[in-house]
Order: C-alpha cells, then structure tokens, then sequence
C-alpha cells in the first residue's frame, strides 16, 4: 500500500469520526437523534450524491457491520435478565410476538389484496417483522432512557430477530411449496440451523465468558477479554453460517444472568469503545443506502411500508392489552401508562437483517429477484431515516428520560 493510500484511509477515518462528534453535539440540542444525522450525512457524502468517500470505504462496511451489530447483540443480552423477565416476561413476549404475528399478517393480506401473487406476498410478509436493532439501542443510550417501557422496549428488540427468523423460515417454506420450487425442507432446515445453531454457540462461550469475568480478572472486565470473546463469538457464527447477532446475544443474556461478580463490568468496557464503531456503522449504512431505488418503489413498496406500520401498531396495541399493561402499572410514571401499547411506533427501524432475509428469498425465488430487492432496499432507506426520530418521541414521552414531555 502506497502512502498516499495510507494517507486517505487516515483522513477519512478522522474526518469521519469529527463528522460523528458534531452529529453527536447536534443530536444533544434537537429533536433529532444522532443516528439519523449520521445515516442522512452518509447519505450526502456517498455516492447518491456527492460521492465523497474512497471506494475503500466498500471494503470496510461489511466488516463494520459485523463488528458493530456482534457488540449490539451482546448488549443487547444484558436486557434479558431473570429478573426483568419475571417482572416484565408477560409484556415482553406479549408485545413481541404481537407485533411478529401482526405486521406479517397485514403485509400479507394487504399486498394479496392488491394483487401480488401469494409466493412474493409470503416472502415480504416473512421479511416485514425484521428489526434494526443498532438504531434503537442507540437513541435509548443518546437520550439515557431507564425504566419498564425502555426495558420492555430493549427485550423486544432482542428477541424480535430470533422470532423473525423463525417466522420468516416456515413463510419462505410455504411459498417454496406453493412455487413448486422443492426447496421447503432446505430453507426450513437452514432457518432451523441459523437460529437454533446461534443459541448453542451463545452458550458455548457466554459460559465460559462469565466464569472469566467473575474469576480470572476478580472486578475487573478488560476490554480485551470482551472485545477478544465477543469477536470470536461473530467469527464463528459467520463461519457456521448461523446469526451472530443471536449468538453473541444469547453470549450476553449467559454473561447477565450467570456471572457472580461485577455482571455489569463486561458491558460498561463495550460502550466505552461501541461509539467510535457505530459513527463509521451508520455514515456507512448512510452512504451504502441507494436513493434511486425510492423513485422505482411502486405500488408493491408503497404498500410494504403503509402495512408494516400499520402492522406494528395494531400488534403493539393487542399485545399490550394481552400482557395487561394497564393494571399491572407497567409503567413507573402512571400518566404514560398507555405508550405501552403505541410501542410498536418505536420498532419501525429496520436494516441489516431485513436485507439478509431478501438475499436469502431470491436464492429461492430468482424471478421475483428484482420486486424484493427493490422493494426491501427502498423500505430500508424510509425505516432508516423515520424510524429512529419516532423512537426518540416515544421514549420522550414514556417519560423514562431527561427530554420527557406529556404523553398522547
């Protein structure tokens, strides 16, 4: 490598982590969260518009994004703890499989409506439940929301992609049935394996990690010993085949639950170092999003997106009504008891995993390669950009936060 290669892989990382410091002070001051200034930056210094960065910057967005949702996942496991699960258990699945069984249902029923054939309606279906997980975890840390509803909030996002997969594995089985295409059992048993595959390698290592924690470094998590486990956990999975984003999580939910001392130390070392990786995660994110997939969208897409909110309110609502939210107070702050059932607002980001189901259906389904593509890519930009300021202003008025405003 030349050293004038050496020199623009330097100042990009550094004007990109600056770009990322102003988006943070910004985000602090208005309404809207730094996730999305640094999505909508990506956007305009990537090649939709100015085409600013290196073509470098290709090479390292997958890799960041294995990195950055392998960290995401693993926080996200501490959000699985026995104790929120006996408490909070009945909303959490309630809501969870609420939204799952509702958004699928309305994405498929609406887009056979319109005429869509059954197999391509089945496949959007599956894929509508997906969630981002990145984007709510970070406005939740932006705006350092605590509580029941951003502890319910939290869970769901972690067990929603399990509950996805799982979904979208028996949906692209019956559409393969239906197609005639003979490939039912393959994708099931891949389903199968990238779910089930990821939970025991999760516990192969998250055991192993929380005798570390609490014995070999007694009060002392390294970062090292986090960042060296949590990486291995995603290398292998990637190798395996199966989700990371499950594996590691299922790593962290091992690392909260069992280990004896200073549980929360291993955590606390990751967001000392998840910040600088999750700039260059989404001005990447922002700048991979293709804009002129928007203007080719068409009825199918416009309906996708419609549904899928739709979906996810109607769930949120049924399951909170379920898991009786109101008369178990599940909220400490009595006058927003009812945001419970709006959650399904705060899911609406989706991304990286949505985009890996796609892929998938068009290995089955390479006729209908175009419609999904185009349709799931253009959905991920608009979920992209609205779904994290719409969960800013449902955790602002779950008042869990220090920006808290009156409820609905």
């Amino acid at each position: 490598m030349e050293n004038g290669e050496i020199a623009v892989i330097l100042i990009t990382f550094g004007g990109l982590f600056l770009v990322g410091l102003v988006a943070d002070l910004i985000g602090r001051h208005t309404p809207i969260p730094r996730v999305s200034l640094l999505i909508l930056v990506g956007v305009l210094i990537g090649p939709s518009v100015l085409d600013w960065l290196p073509e470098i910057t290709k090479q390292w967005f997958p890799v960041l994004t294995d990195i950055a949702l392998a960290m995401i996942g693993f926080m996200l496991g501490q959000s699985l703890t026995r104790k929120r699960l006996s408490t909070f258990g009945r909303p959490i699945i309630g809501i969870s499989v609420g939204v799952m069984l509702m958004t699928a249902g309305m994405v498929f029923i609406g887009l056979i409506a319109i005429g869509v054939p059954i197999e391509l309606a089945l496949i959007l279906a599956g894929i509508s439940p997906a969630t981002a997980p990145a984007p709510v975890v970070d406005v939740t840390q932006e705006l350092d929301a605590k509580g029941p509803y951003t502890g319910t909030l939290l869970s769901i996002v972690a067990i929603d992609d399990a509950w996805g997969m799982f979904l979208f594995s028996f949906l692209l089985v019956a559409a393969s049935i239906l197609a005639g295409n003979g490939n039912g059992l393959e994708s099931l048993s891949n389903g199968a394996w990238e779910v089930f595959g990821a939970i025991l390698l999760g516990l192969l290592l998250g055991f192993p990690m929380s005798y570390i924690t609490s014995h070999l470094y007694p009060g002392k998590s390294t970062q090292a010993e986090v960042l060296g486990l949590v990486l291995l956990c995603a290398g292998i999975a990637e190798y395996l085949h199966v989700s990371y984003l499950l594996s590691t999580m299922v790593m962290g939910i091992v690392v909260a639950n069992f280990t004896k001392h200073h549980r929360h130390r291993a955590f606390q070392e990751v967001e000392t170092f998840e910040w600088p990786l999750l700039i260059l995660f989404f001005l990447l994110a922002g700048a991979s999003l293709e804009l002129d997939v928007l203007a080719s969208v068409g009825l199918i897409g416009l309906a996708y997106i419609l549904l899928r909110i739709i979906g996810r309110i109607i769930g949120a609502y049924l399951g909170s009504k379920w898991a009786n939210c109101d008369s178990r107070k599940c909220n400490n702050h009595p006058q927003n008891q009812n945001h419970f059932k709006w959650m399904g607002l705060a899911l609406l980001p989706q991304a990286g995993v949505s985009i890996g189901m796609a892929l998938m259906a068009v290995q089955y389904f390479p006729e209908h390669k175009s419609t999904i593509l185009t349709v799931i890519l253009a959905s991920t930009v608009v979920f992209e950009l609205l779904g994290p300021p719409i969960t800013r202003q449902m955790l602002i008025r779950s008042g869990e936060t220090s920006h808290s405003i009156k409820g609905l």
